[in-house]
């Protein structure tokens, strides 16, 4: 009897010391798969926002520098032969204070001759007896001024005041070409841009979804002993916006290492045409835009798992 009782009892001692090791084998390979459930999220997560990123800086820097070549477009008013210098200096002073006025030079009657000398040489007073040549005030526009009838109304409004005998602007053509090239190109990166916010929001859904998929049997548990939903799900969101913040601080690091080491690689245009205010903002926005997108997604998927059955999570 004591016999049968000591076998029993080892039979049930093994099996626990089975069921025990067989439990620790699970949750060690459940942890092991979390784990790379999350990192295979966040190296995912990465690479999209990269693309996103170097999107964003070209977006950025085209930006910039297309309002560079927009503000060297100057104009020049040429003044008429009775007009003294002091009138063209009230008229630079005048132009100065416009909104549209960016940088005004004026340009002397006597100055106009020794231009004219060096570039010709010929010395008109010499020729003629008198100085032939007016003042003049050359100026550039604001970026924002720049369109054709922007600028139309300003050359409108300069010849209507007293002493100004012609505006010089620069071809209609190369305005207008200008401002079609910024169009396609601004409209093409805009397109490119929302077509990767959408291929990434796919993608990380997709990984997002994967890795709570192999979490729903232990989400279907914690239904049974009474949890609720919102409990289920905040620390799923949670862990997943964490994802996203480490994606989005991973990306903004390898842009930044990169800016930063443009100019050695011979990339001087990228350094000048993107300074790190711009990247700054850029970079933030990465870091919302994974932060976002993965808390979304990672709460679409639970609210999937949590509106199942049991027999549903076996599909």
């Amino acid at each position: 009897m004591t016999r049968g009782l000591r076998f029993i009892n080892f039979a049930v001692t093994n099996k626990a010391a089975r069921v025990a090791a067989i439990s620790m084998k699970e949750n060690k390979e459940a942890k092991i798969s979390y784990i790379a459930a999350h990192f295979t999220t966040i190296v995912s997560v990465t690479l999209v926002l990269l693309l996103v990123g170097i999107i964003a800086m070209v977006w950025v820097g085209a930006n910039k520098e297309t309002r560079r070549l927009r503000e060297q477009i100057e104009l020049s008013v040429v003044m008429g032969d009775s007009v003294t210098n002091a009138r063209a200096q009230t008229l630079a002073a005048q132009i100065q204070k416009a909104p549209y006025s960016l940088k005004t030079r004026y340009i002397s009657k006597e100055e106009a001759l020794e231009n004219w000398t060096r570039d010709t040489g010929e010395n008109l007073e010499t020729l003629f007896g008198v100085n032939p040549l007016s003042p003049e005030v050359e100026f550039t526009l604001r970026s924002e001024y720049t369109e054709p009838d922007s600028i139309k109304k300003i050359c409108e409004q300069l010849k209507a005041e007293s002493g100004v005998a012609e505006v010089s602007t620069p071809e209609t053509r190369i305005v207008e070409s200008i401002d079609r090239t910024i169009s396609r190109l601004t409209g093409l990166l805009g397109t490119i841009a929302i077509v990767m916010v959408v291929i990434s929001f796919v993608l990380i859904n997709n990984t997002v979804h994967l890795a709570i998929y192999s979490r729903r049997f232990t989400i279907h548990t914690m239904k049974l002993v009474g949890a609720t939903n919102s409990y289920i799900r905040r620390p799923i969101v949670m862990n997943n916006l964490s994802c996203g913040l480490v994606a989005g601080l991973l990306a903004s690091g390898i842009l930044a290492t990169g800016l930063a080491f443009a100019p050695g690689v011979g990339f001087h245009e990228l350094s000048n045409a993107l300074g790190w205010e711009e990247f700054g903002i850029i970079a933030g926005g990465l870091v919302l835009v994974g932060m976002l997108i993965c808390a979304a997604a990672a709460w679409l998927s639970a609210v999937k798992y949590l509106r199942k059955d049991y027999d549903e999570l076996f599909k």
